[in-house]
């Protein structure tokens, strides 16, 4: 692949490079040996996309959330979704003020650049309807009026995906609008080890600062734009997710907002790893937490045991990769 021409890339990329860098510094040293999944949360900053991380209880996930959060800084609110959470309880109500004798707006705590939506899964399906207008179009609107959100705008979401009790399943519409999904796994013994010597004496959350304003990430987020993907390596892209519509074994595939999220995500991803151009290995990189979780199996693919993130890895190995 050819590099892009602009005089100015160069000096982009080290802002992105330095930027980036700084976040993922601060985040590590509170989260050990999870550099793949904070990799993931860095495109999602890049692009203002929304992420859904999923994994067991005690794996960390609220903790990467917070420690991301943490380090920019930005308006931060937590919501901890559970069954009788009402939408007027995230999106905000209008209250009768009696000293002013008029309405007003108090908002929600969905009004806020980092929104932790802590064990989403927990909340009805009518509370979690009321995210679709905000995290897609960065506005809430209540009793008539519409508000936008401040920016950046970004919901970091968390689930348990082993607990079924009490928990209702995430609507595909829902699902589509999250950038990414991220899982974290359990640490290796070394990994393990190193988490009982940081955490010994206190959290180190606790005495975690900001290291980036939200004006300087918005900033950010406009370069990562300026990442070229030639022809070749933009059709690879729309081939990988066109692929998940006719797969035999797929009855619902990636939407043309899946497209350009995968689209938007490899050049967010080149930008992190310094690069001005594209290559196809970000695009089979990327093709898994940004496409699979928005998929829906056929029920006798369920059956047979075959898993979203599978049949995404099977399509990006079939398809041809393109070569300059």
């Amino acid at each position: 692949m050819s590099e892009a021409h602009d005089p100015e890339l160069d000096t982009f990329l080290a802002r992105i490079g330095e930027g980036v860098n700084k976040i993922v510094d601060n985040v590590e040293r509170v989260i050990v040996g999870k550099r793949e999944a904070i990799e993931l949360l860095m495109v999602a900053l890049l692009c203002e996309g929304h992420v859904l991380i999923e994994d067991v209880p005690g794996t960390g996930k609220t903790t990467l959330a917070r420690a991301t959060a943490r380090s920019l800084g930005c308006a931060f609110s937590r919501i901890q979704f559970t069954p009788d959470l009402l939408p007027a309880d995230v999106t905000g109500i209008h209250y009768f003020n009696q000293k002013t004798s008029q309405f007003e707006y108090r908002p929600g705590p969905i009004v806020a650049n980092i929104v932790l939506a802590d064990e989403i899964n927990r909340a009805t399906p009518r509370t979690q309807s009321c995210l679709l207008e905000a995290m897609q179009e960065r506005q809430v609107t209540t009793d008539g009026e519409t508000r936008p959100l401040p920016r950046p705008f970004l919901v970091l979401a968390t689930q348990n995906p082993v607990e079924l009790e009490g928990t209702f399943p995430l609507p595909e519409a829902q699902l589509d609008r999250f950038l990414l999904k991220v899982t974290l796994g359990y640490p290796s013994a070394e990994e393990e080890a190193a988490i009982l010597l940081r955490f010994e004496r206190q959290n180190p959350l606790d005495s975690l600062s900001s290291v980036m304003e939200a004006s300087e990430l918005l900033e950010l987020q406009r370069l990562s734009r300026l990442v070229v993907v030639e022809r070749s390596v933009r059709d690879y892209i729309l081939g990988i997710a066109r692929a998940t519509r006719h797969h035999p074994a797929i009855s619902l595939g990636a939407s043309p907002r899946a497209s350009l999220n995968l689209y938007m995500a490899c050049q967010a991803l080149a930008a992190v790893r310094g690069r001005g151009f594209v290559i196809p290995d970000e695009a089979k990189h990327l093709a898994v937490p940004v496409l699979a979780h928005r998929l829906l199996l056929r029920p006798e693919a369920r059956l047979r045991g075959r898993s979203r993130e599978s049949l995404v890895q099977e399509i990006v190995d079939s398809l041809p990769v393109p070569v300059e």
